[in-house]
């Protein structure tokens, strides 16, 4: 009885090998509790104590409910972009309830809706209303975009270009997203039906946000408004395919029509730590823009 109430309380983890599925795996771990790691390449899986790792790809959902089955509780992060990402997310949450996953926290977006500016966005607007739709305890967990990510946002030469205009942002760091998926998953019932915002303190332009960088780094940073043309002609010769670059620009777009323009409380108040400046972040990490060398 006590090995299947054990096995019944085992928190099912994706994206175990990735920038936020990773953190919250080894908090957890560092917490005792019992995981199934659901990875794609069974040799990246972390080792991590009380945790057993499983091969399962979300389009598979014969494999993804042998992943999940024993589960109780599933921290479904969100696929990778591609042009079937919704698909890929409504096989794998449909596998995860045939297979008995009574709850999910989904890793969604922070302007998830039908028509959000941010394309991507879409998707996990039409992801949360499947997992709705299947009655299945859940909780929807929408970052901001990542402070971790910002730097990759200028390129070599210290140049963000983007359809920002004026709009703001509060940039959130990976650490919190963890902080609050960890708080909700070992919540239990508390957060069942809500949904949090994950945000960072303040919300900033992309022209202070540059203003920050350059001054905490002491290299030249700046800011170059495009127009919607303009952007989206400046990423084609990347030779992704047009859906990647829409998304792309449309990341930005989503700043100037002031949809990121959103400051919650969600998480210091699920965390009880205040959450990450861009200074704070800097401090920690001295050389996140290290490879612009201005």
């Amino acid at each position: 009885m006590g090995e299947d109430q054990a096995i019944a309380h085992t928190v099912g983890v994706t994206g175990a090998t990735g920038a936020v599925g990773g953190r919250v795996a080894a908090r957890l771990a560092r917490r005792g509790v019992r995981q199934r790691l659901i990875v794609r390449d069974i040799n990246r899986a972390p080792e991590l104590d009380s945790a057993s790792a499983a091969m399962a790809a979300y389009e598979d959902p014969a494999a993804f409910g042998r992943a999940v089955r024993g589960t109780d509780t599933l921290l479904l992060v969100s696929a990778t972009e591609a042009a079937d990402r919704i698909d890929q997310h409504i096989s794998a949450v449909d596998a995860a309830v045939a297979a008995g996953v009574s709850r999910i926290v989904y890793l969604s977006f922070l302007v998830a809706a039908p028509a959000a500016t941010f394309t991507f966005a879409r998707d996990h607007f039409y992801t949360e209303a499947h997992i709705r739709s299947t009655g299945v305890a859940h909780t929807f967990l929408r970052p901001s975009l990542y402070l971790d990510l910002l730097p990759d946002w200028a390129d070599e030469y210290g140049v963000i270009r983007g359809p920002a205009g004026q709009g703001r942002v509060a940039w959130v760091s990976r650490d919190d997203v963890a902080d609050a998926a960890v708080a909700v998953l070992l919540g239990q019932g508390e957060h069942d039906g809500r949904t949090y915002d994950l945000t960072g303190p303040e919300a900033v332009t992309l022209g202070e946000t540059v203003e920050r960088l350059s001054s905490l780094t002491g290299k030249v940073i700046r800011y170059v408004p495009e127009t919607w043309d303009e952007a989206l002609e400046s990423r084609r010769p990347s030779g992704a395919p047009e859906w990647a670059v829409e998304g792309w620009a449309s990341s930005y777009a989503a700043i100037a029509t002031g949809e990121m323009d959103v400051v919650s409380p969600a998480v210091p108040d699920l965390t009880g730590h205040p959450a990450q400046t861009i200074e704070g972040y800097l401090r920690k990490h001295p050389s996140a823009l290290g490879r612009i060398n201005l």
